[in-house]
């Protein structure tokens, strides 16, 4: 697999995945007539926009199978939170792909990332409760949940309880080759 910055040119298949993560496991918390309707156009819009306004204060990278298909991405707003650091916005991976280490790799490139643009920086990012395999992820990669509150609205409408995950030591999450390949 090649791991690499995404580009303008991987706003569709960003778009794509993300919907369909969405899809697979936002109902419940987000409206089903917003999930059931252009989500993808909607997400399309969302990432033209971050892609096209790319900078020092944002990273997204993206995991390529061998014949150039997307696995999976991660967008990082970095400085984002004077006490938690830097935010992981999306962290996706392909359905069939999951379990494969493409998840671990992605946080680790995220990490590599934050530390090479703001040694001191911490990592957070925020998963639905009802999202327990997420949980399962992050905890595996040495995340700690810290709080929870109600998110939202989210787009299109609904709300829902999320936890915050963080992670002070992000020279540890830069190594994946330490941790399980969970995800």
């Amino acid at each position: 697999m090649e791991y690499r910055e995404a580009t303008a040119d991987d706003v569709a298949t960003i778009a794509g995945l993300h919907a369909e993560s969405w899809r697979r496991h936002y109902r419940g918390a987000f409206l089903d007539s917003y999930l059931d309707g252009d989500v993808v156009g909607d997400r399309v819009a969302e990432w033209t926009g971050r892609l096209a306004q790319a900078g020092p204060d944002r990273y997204t990278v993206a995991g390529f199978l061998d014949d150039g298909t997307m696995a999976g991405f991660a967008h990082t707003f970095l400085d984002a939170d004077p006490v938690w650091g830097a935010f992981l916005d999306n962290l996706h991976v392909r359905p069939d792909l999951k379990r494969q280490g493409v998840g671990a790799r992605l946080m680790a490139e995220t990490a590599r990332a934050v530390l090479g643009r703001s040694p001191s920086s911490g990592l957070y990012l925020w998963v639905l409760e009802q999202n327990t395999a997420a949980q399962a992820f992050y905890q595996a990669q040495g995340g700690r949940q810290v709080e929870r509150q109600l998110a939202g609205p989210f787009p299109g409408g609904g709300r829902a309880y999320s936890f915050r995950y963080a992670w002070s030591d992000l020279a540890k999450l830069a190594a994946p080759a330490s941790r399980p390949k969970y995800g």
